[in-house]
């Protein structure tokens, strides 16, 4: 370990557990004055724990005083709830995690990576056997709430394989993408980051944005402000996908339920475009729209998958009814569960939590029939659209 661990909470026995339930050792303080004072003294190695009881202003107050005078430092939050704007608002303090206060095996993990981790933002990618030209999946629906997210991390997840594979995820919902919430990341870098370099990115540019998530599993994550969208042109998105199948054997692709130009510019150069749906009459209604959009510009159907999610719902209507909505036939059926909304609350995908969960089982079943299955066929690359400029 090369830094030191250094805990805070405003109350002094909460403060001294922290220390004790993270397995390290190093200064505790409880008075915001006598904080402020050491941070200026810690050095870029060490990792700054801020206790539950630290009210939320006050944590991310802290935060920006640690970035502006040792922007180093890694800190993790703990807290009594964890909350979506609390993520997003952790995200843009760029904060490192977020822990739930009882999670004392989260904790002691957190804070032995920050401790262990490498010198320097960039980390190398890892040695490649070969030219890889990795797939690049695109999961979209122009429905919001139909679980593109959950599928492309969970996809991600099971397609790496506990590291068998290189797998990157791109979030291009770029005004309100999940992706780092999902993941829980606290990426120093996002996709906004490669705009400067417009046609000249390669692969140490590539590796400077990339943030991991577990062994085989990283991820480009959205701008953390939604107006950064505007500035990030389709033309880029290309090239970048283009980059990544070098470097992973999958790119999976998240999307905003919309056909904005960075989507279909994605979609060009996808080998396979998954559509998720859920068994309601509005998702099926836009499904059909979607369908008829894409063959009519001009993408394959032998490129498209259909995923139903929340296959066991009892709404009335029935897995026959969405695949002649679609004309196509479902090629995965993911179940409904609690277990979903909660491993995204922990940052983990759940078919890495739990691989035996029947929603990981069916997610699994749909990687291995249709992605990896499929694998070793060469990909053709439709047409390119004039609006890549």
């Amino acid at each position: 370990m090369r830094g030191t661990a250094v805990f805070f909470d405003p109350q002094p026995p909460v403060a001294g557990a922290l220390a004790v339930d993270s397995g390290s050792t190093g200064p505790v303080f409880s008075e915001i004055v006598d904080l402020r004072d050491h941070v200026e003294t810690m050095s870029d190695d060490d990792t700054l724990v801020l206790g539950p009881d630290l009210a939320d202003d006050e944590a991310f107050e802290v935060a920006h005083f640690t970035r502006a005078h040792r922007p180093g430092v890694e800190i993790i939050l703990v807290r009594h709830e964890i909350t979506t704007p609390l993520l997003q608002e952790a995200l843009r303090a760029r904060m490192s995690a977020v822990v739930d206060h009882r999670d004392n095996r989260q904790l002691r993990t957190e804070v032995r990576r920050s401790l262990n981790r490498s010198p320097g933002p960039e980390q190398p990618f890892p040695e490649k056997a070969g030219t890889r030209r990795g797939r690049v999946l695109t999961v979209f629906a122009a429905k919001g709430g139909s679980g593109k997210t959950m599928l492309a991390v969970n996809l991600a997840a099971t397609l790496a394989d506990r590291g068998h594979r290189q797998v990157c995820v791109v979030d291009l919902d770029l005004a309100f993408g999940d992706v780092a919430i999902a993941m829980q990341l606290f990426p120093a870098h996002t996709i906004a980051d490669a705009v400067p370099l417009g046609g000249d990115i390669d692969s140490s540019a590539v590796a400077a944005i990339l943030t991991q998530h577990s062994a085989g599993l990283s991820a480009i994550v959205a701008p953390t402000e939604p107006g950064t969208a505007e500035s990030i042109p389709p033309k880029l998105i290309a090239h970048l996908l283009d980059v990544l199948r070098d470097e992973f054997d999958y790119i999976v692709v998240d999307t905003p339920p919309a056909f904005d130009d960075q989507v279909l510019a994605a979609l060009d150069v996808s080998d396979l475009i998954t559509l998720i749906v859920t068994p309601d009459v509005p998702a099926l209604k836009t499904l059909k729209i979607t369908v008829e959009t894409l063959i009519e510009l001009g993408y394959p159907r032998d490129r498209l998958r259909l995923v139903l999610n929340r296959s066991d719902s009892r709404v009335g209507i029935s897995h026959a009814e969405v695949e002649k909505t679609a004309v196509m036939p479902l090629a995965g059926q993911i179940p409904s569960s609690r277990d979903v909304p909660a491993s995204v609350n922990r940052g983990v995908p759940i078919v890495q939590d739990d691989p035996r969960h029947p929603v990981s089982q069916a997610i699994a079943q749909f990687a291995q029939d249709e992605v990896i299955g499929v694998g070793a066929q060469r990909r053709q690359r439709p047409r390119r659209r004039r609006f890549l400029r």
